[in-house]
């Protein structure tokens, strides 16, 4: 579940989420998750508290923020559609599932202006053998051609 920033505000969740992971070796990729998990992204005034947290620069921070892309800067739309362009898919596809998102709206990595879609690609869901996969909202789909994969984007396939 995400907090809007107008419940609370980022230095506190950050603090909080800090606080937790404080004595875990290795905190701030779990930090950072869970930062995202509650504020649906990673905003900018956060990379300064976790920089005073861990005793980091904030070209520390930022460069893990940057490196993952997992990890986002604006809140992502109410459906994630994340594409699969590894190898397998690549060969069984997944070109065409990209043609056919960009017929949605928005580009790869990018959110539509009413934030109803966000399209992201990834290099390897994991689904390999069922390829073209894709992932909506964090359920897998595998066999996806472009016309699957427009029913999906239409709502017409629970997710």
């Amino acid at each position: 579940m995400t907090a809007s920033v107008s419940d609370v505000t980022v230095e506190s969740v950050v603090r909080r989420v800090a606080a937790v992971h404080r004595d875990q070796r290795g905190a701030l990729l779990p930090v950072l998750h869970a930062v995202q998990a509650k504020l649906g992204c990673v905003p900018q005034e956060a990379i300064a508290v976790l920089a005073d947290e861990f005793n980091l620069s904030r070209a520390d921070v930022h460069g893990v923020v940057t490196f993952y892309h997992d990890f986002r800067r604006e809140p992502a739309g109410r459906v994630v559609v994340r594409i699969c362009r590894a190898e397998a898919c690549q060969a069984l596809g997944a070109d065409g599932l990209v043609a056919r998102a960009r017929e949605a709206g928005p580009a790869l990595g990018e959110t539509s202006a009413d934030g109803a879609l966000t399209v992201e690609q990834v290099f390897c869901l994991g689904n390999c053998a069922l390829g073209p996969s894709v992932e909506v909202n964090g359920r897998l789909y595998g066999r996806v051609g472009p016309a699957r994969l427009g029913s999906i984007l239409d709502g017409e396939v629970p997710s």
